[in-house]
């Protein structure tokens, strides 16, 4: 028996309605993208399952061969591995709920779930910029203090900073989504956009929003702005080292020492930078989703990709790995 209902799309009349008059009596909201809308809703499941594959399972392979090959038990590779899991996290939070979405139609999530979904969604955020920079420091120190390098980048200072980009993200998005549990909203609730997105969740709220605004404006500031800065200073230092070096086969290997985490870097700010420097226009908030979907579901994508097929430390590293797991 078949379900007629499968990839069937939702419109403004088939969504449920629930009158709500503040934060406590809310139970739900409406998540109502062109994706819950659209005829072709199993091209956009195919294409979000696929994606949400590759980014696991790439991660995961990456992860994993850090943790078994004792070749890759370098800082380089132990800000991977967090970053790797960090990726993991980021496209569970989001892509699951939208795969469930395109499948039975429902659009609909609790306010809780959407809570929870922001939390992680925030805490995944922070903590890329936060391993980027990370990295960054890490390669700056291999090409600019070469000799001094494993005594600056002991197991301890790894774990110190692996453990400060957890903490302070987590405290951020704690931050955060505690203010928006304190926010009142009013009538249907309907986000425009196939997640609950932190700026749109702040948007249709009918509260005083200036104190959240203010905080992520700030969050931001430090989150956001703070990395990139000491990411481009910490590159003028490398590019400048890397000049100096007199044989041209010299310059080639620094640089490819750091290429991955540079383009990885470009990757990422360069769909952030997209997403909040594009002029606001009527196509703006389509836009919006669609830019959120790349920088949810390809990036994560495209990281080992990255790492794997422009490093042969870590192709060698998965070759070992298999032939231990296909020996065991």
């Amino acid at each position: 028996m078949t379900n007629n209902n499968l990839f069937l799309p939702f419109t403004k009349g088939n969504i449920p309605s629930a009158i709500v008059t503040n934060n406590t009596s809310l139970t739900e909201f409406f998540l109502v993208s062109f994706f819950a809308t659209t005829n072709n809703q199993a091209v956009v499941f195919t294409g979000v399952f696929i994606m949400y594959l590759l980014a696991v399972l790439g991660n995961l392979m990456i992860t994993t061969a850090v943790c078994l090959v004792s070749q890759l038990h370098t800082p380089m590779y132990f800000f991977l591995c967090n970053l790797s899991v960090e990726d993991i996290v980021y496209v569970s939070t989001v892509l699951p709920k939208l795969l469930v979405t395109t499948v039975t139609g429902d659009i609909s999530i609790s306010f809780t779930s959407c809570i929870v979904q922001m939390f992680f969604f925030t805490l995944c955020l922070a903590v890329e910029f936060f391993i980027l920079t990370s990295m960054a420091y890490d390669r700056y120190v291999a090409i600019c203090v070469p000799l001094n390098y494993i005594l600056i980048m002991n197991k301890m200072v790894c774990i110190l900073l692996a453990f400060s980009t957890w903490f302070l993200g987590g405290i951020i998005s704690l931050i955060f989504t505690l203010m928006v549990t304190n926010l009142t909203f009013c009538d249907v609730q309907d986000i425009n956009h196939f997640f609950c997105d932190p700026q749109t969740v702040i948007k249709i709220s009918c509260s005083d929003t200036t104190n959240i605004i203010m905080f992520t404006s700030i969050a931001g500031v430090l989150v956001g702005c703070c990395p990139f800065i000491l990411i481009i200073t910490s590159y003028m230092y490398i590019i400048s080292t890397i000049l100096k070096i007199q044989t041209s086969g010299g310059r080639s290997k620094m640089f490819s020492s750091c290429s991955s985490h540079l383009m990885i870097v470009i990757l990422f700010y360069g769909t952030a930078v997209s997403m909040n420097m594009k002029p606001k226009t009527e196509n703006s908030q389509k836009l919006d989703i669609i830019l959120s979907l790349l920088y949810i579901a390809v990036v994560p994508v495209l990281n080992p990709l990255v790492y794997s097929l422009r490093n042969r430390e870590v192709m060698k590293a998965m070759e070992k790995m298999f032939q231990k797991i296909i020996t065991f």
